[in-house]
């Protein structure tokens, strides 16, 4: 299928690693352009030596209060057609683990740069007539996951904002979707299953064998399966998709709805 984004420009968040990191690739495979966002710069410069021509970068933790303004100045009269809106999680704790700093914490790695971002970018596209927007956010959306109370909590209220926004567009041509992934092999994984390790003492290959066996699939995701929904998404084939959480999580989600 022709995903008609050859020549498109997209700003792709967590570019050196998991799921950002295929979803850059499956992009410049369909001849698109891309702004690369990270905090590692050797590895966006890595990324650019690979693809000269289509890769410009950005090294920054775009979480941080004023990088999204500089990204912004960064990008200048550039058109940008689309935005994944991703970033790594908090750390996996209970609810008697946290303190009150962690959640002022994860208020700011999980919600208030993508709030940010979001309406940075997407009055812009609302201006050109087109745009898609995608959040990666979590299974945990649907389904809480255990000892990732911050990730539960305020992914859900990225969520919120996100399906409030995409009504308020879409009369605009702009589309913004969330998708909410379970276990996949992704670097993402580990400090869940590390987690699990100090509360059981289990190593934490069984842990990772024992949580692929629950998965109705019977294994763990991987990044580049899960990029080829998100590319189909950021492409103007899924104009009549938009404020929906779509789970990719192997079968995992039990609700009528998930």
């Amino acid at each position: 299928m022709d995903l008609q984004i050859n020549q498109q420009f997209f700003l792709v968040g967590g570019a050196t690693s998991g799921f950002g990191l295929a979803i850059a690739k499956a992009l410049l495979a369909e001849g698109a352009g891309i702004l690369a966002i990270a905090r590692d710069e050797d590895k966006l410069k890595a990324l650019q030596s690979d693809y000269p021509a289509q890769v410009d970068i950005f090294a920054a933790d775009i979480s941080t209060p004023g990088q999204v303004k500089t990204l912004e100045e960064k990008i200048g009269t550039r058109t940008v057609h689309g935005l994944l809106i991703n970033a790594g999680g908090p750390p996996a704790k209970t609810v008697a683990e946290t303190t009150l700093d962690d959640w002022d914490t994860a208020y700011h790695t999980l919600l208030r740069w993508k709030v940010d971002i979001a309406k940075t970018f997407a009055p812009k596209m609302a201006q050109a007539g087109y745009g898609r927007i995608l959040f990666i956010e979590s299974s945990s959306v649907k389904q809480p996951l255990e000892n990732l109370v911050l990730s539960n909590s305020l992914r859900l209220a990225a969520v919120g904002f996100a399906k409030t926004y995409a009504q308020e567009i879409a009369p605009r041509g702009v589309t913004i979707n969330i998708i909410a992934p379970g276990s996949h092999n992704t670097p993402a994984i580990d400090r869940i299953y590390k987690k699990k390790s100090e509360q059981t003492g289990q190593p934490v290959d069984a842990i990772r064998h024992t949580a692929a066996q629950q998965i109705p699939v019977g294994f763990l995701g991987e990044a580049a399966d899960f990029a080829s929904l998100a590319v189909w998404l950021l492409s103007p084939h899924s104009r009549y998709i938009t404020g929906q959480t779509i789970s990719v999580d192997g079968g995992m989600v039990k609700s009528i709805f998930g």
